[in-house]
């Protein structure tokens, strides 16, 4: 069971640090620090948009339509820090204590 705690700790951490590289490459593509036509930034733009559609779709679709703010991360972030604390606060589960 400590493995399926670790296991399910580790998702978490990985979808936190790939909606972190998303959100910060947006960040440079808006702001035309980095341009979308260069192979690599859109191979890695197209990549990061396929891992977390599936995530964000959901989101989106219960949220209100902002116009041309998404807040499907932030909501997406948020869920993702309730249910690290809740891994965390029931970790005993895990161990067997």
């Amino acid at each position: 069971m400590i493995t399926l705690f670790q296991a399910l700790n580790l998702i978490l951490n990985v979808v936190w640090f790939i909606m972190i590289a998303h959100i910060i490459l947006s960040w440079l593509i808006n702001f035309q620090v980095l341009n979308i036509r260069q192979p690599l930034v859109a191979q890695i733009w197209y990549g990061l948009n396929n891992l977390l559609e599936p995530i964000y779709s959901p989101i989106r679709r219960m949220l209100p339509n902002t116009g041309g703010l998404d807040l499907a991360p932030l909501v997406a972030f948020i869920v993702i820090i309730i249910a690290q604390r809740a891994l965390i606060n029931n970790a005993g589960f895990f161990y067997g204590y």
